[in-house]
């Protein structure tokens, strides 16, 4: 199976391919979409648009792992990661391929084992499931490569037969 995950922003969106094989993770690939700070957001959202569907034809995912929005202190730019967040949803709906949604803590207690891990945590077991000598940076790619993992290990786990339903909410 090939999980594509997204990390949603505007400035930034990470992505990591990951395949998952008889529960062996490798990593494809990892990097970040960025759009300039100057562009009006419908330039940049149409920008994430077109490459977040270039990255869903290159990799032919089985299915997309995107993380659901946290907003923590700072509502304006929770506001603008979730345009992002809707532009990646529509890219992946158009392309028909399925949709998984996962909290920060869901992902955080299925690379880590502690739903509360410190992102120092995070990035150096991605690093050690996908057998990196260092790493991944930015810390989006980093991000959206947990999402992938915690997604490749829930679909690939005995319960997830049953659970399986964990569909995005838009569809």
């Amino acid at each position: 199976m090939l999980v594509l995950g997204f990390d949603p922003g505007i400035a930034t969106v990470g992505f990591g391919a990951v395949s998952c094989e008889k529960g062996s993770l490798s990593l494809i690939q990892y990097g970040v979409i960025t759009t300039p700070a100057g562009l009006p957001l419908s330039e940049r959202l149409d920008q994430i648009f077109e490459d977040a569907t270039q990255l869903i034809d290159l990799f032919k995912p089985d299915e997309i792992a995107i993380e659901e929005l946290f907003f923590n202190t700072n509502i304006t730019t929770g506001i603008s990661v979730a345009h992002g967040r809707g532009v990646l949803l529509l890219a992946c709906r158009r392309a028909g391929v399925p949709i998984r949604e996962y909290t920060p803590l869901q992902v955080k207690q299925s690379v880590v084992g502690y739903g509360r891990a410190e992102k120092r945590q995070v990035q150096d077991m991605v690093k050690r499931l996908l057998k990196m000598e260092t790493v991944p940076k930015p810390d989006d790619a980093a991000d959206a490569l947990a999402i992938a993992i915690c997604h490749a290990r829930a679909a690939t786990s005995l319960i997830y037969k049953d659970w399986g339903n964990n569909t995005c909410s838009t569809t």
